[in-house]
């Protein structure tokens, strides 16, 4: 075969996948590594939530499933672009958290371009739901949520909170939080929710708001105090912490939950394929003690009931960054 005749053959493979069933593909799905694209740095809630199930994936589906912290633009803005403008093909994934339907109305609301839709996503599994915890130091003078809030009134803007990035779950719990208590902080932004949380245990920031697992090794080291749950209930690994609610503040209630996505365009046999997969992920001894491990349970739903999750929470959290408005 000489050079024309491997240019035309090349140049037919598109027309012939095209005429082929989309299932031909899907059963020998996947034949070379997956990428599962992180849009955070390590140490927080996504990178928590990706790492345990990158492994059983890659067990249950027999291909490497590598593990793509791509942080920046604030609140996972990049990462999440980067996933949305990938090959609809399996083997581009996102591993994001609640922030993914925010991002989008901040940019409009600072008429910026908007980097990505939350349209371009196949929801395919959620994997944690976490109420975010208010932290700070052990050694801060802050024994009760009630100190903060009256500390915070006679002082405002001057105690720090770091955050994952403006408008990132972080940002957005604290700061329904401080509208709710009618205080006033400053918010200092970093990276991620790691960045932050070591901002936090090195005296950078004052507080912090994180998930569960992102908290308890450094609560159960002595390194940090929980003052305050954004959850309707209590959780079993911080049972004693006092939801918002309880204190008073009813309008506060944010979870950061975690969970799996595709391109919207993913071919039906595909996204079947890692629904299937996710399945078999969640139930996994390994996952289930790894995130038991951390303090985080298992929230799983499958992408029916998670597709109609996402919209609820999006429809609330979209809301509470209206009622915040410009803030850097």
């Amino acid at each position: 075969m000489d050079r024309r005749d491997l240019l035309r053959a090349a140049a037919a493979l598109p027309l012939l996948r095209a005429a082929l069933p989309e299932n031909a593909f899907a059963q020998t799905y996947p034949v070379r590594n997956i990428t599962m694209i992180v849009p955070f740095p390590a140490g927080g809630q996504a990178d928590l939530a990706a790492r345990p199930v990158a492994m059983a994936l890659e067990r249950i589906l027999g291909r490497p499933v590598i593990v793509d912290n791509r942080a920046g633009g604030g609140g996972g803005s990049v990462g999440n672009a980067a996933a949305a403008r990938a090959e609809p093909d399996g083997y581009t994934l996102l591993m994001t958290l609640s922030s993914l339907a925010v991002l989008p109305e901040a940019d409009r609301l600072f008429d910026r371009p908007v980097a990505y839709e939350v349209s371009q996503f196949m929801p395919i599994a959620r994997v944690l739901a976490d109420p975010t915890l208010l932290a700070v130091p052990a050694s801060a003078p802050w024994k009760t949520a009630q100190d903060f809030v009256e500390d915070a009134r006679k002082r405002p803007g001057q105690i720090t909170y770091g955050s994952s990035g403006p408008y990132g779950t972080l940002h957005v719990a604290m700061e329904m939080f401080a509208n709710s208590a009618g205080i006033k902080l400053m918010h200092v932004p970093f990276r991620g929710a790691g960045p932050a949380l070591t901002a936090l245990l090195s005296g950078t920031v004052q507080a912090i708001a994180a998930a569960p697992g992102t908290l308890k090794p450094q609560v159960d080291d002595g390194k940090l105090r929980v003052l305050g749950n954004c959850g309707a209930q209590r959780i079993a690994s911080f049972p004693d912490v006092p939801t918002f609610q309880e204190l008073g503040y009813m309008d506060v209630e944010m979870y950061i939950w975690a969970g799996l996505f595709a391109q919207s365009s993913l071919p039906a046999p595909i996204a079947t394929r890692l629904r299937e997969a996710m399945a078999q992920v969640m139930t996994s001894p390994d996952v289930l003690k790894a995130f038991e491990a951390s303090g985080s349970l298992v929230a799983y739903q499958d992408a029916p009931a998670f597709s109609q999750f996402v919209a609820a929470d999006s429809t609330r959290l979209i809301a509470a960054v209206k009622k915040i408005g410009k803030v850097e």
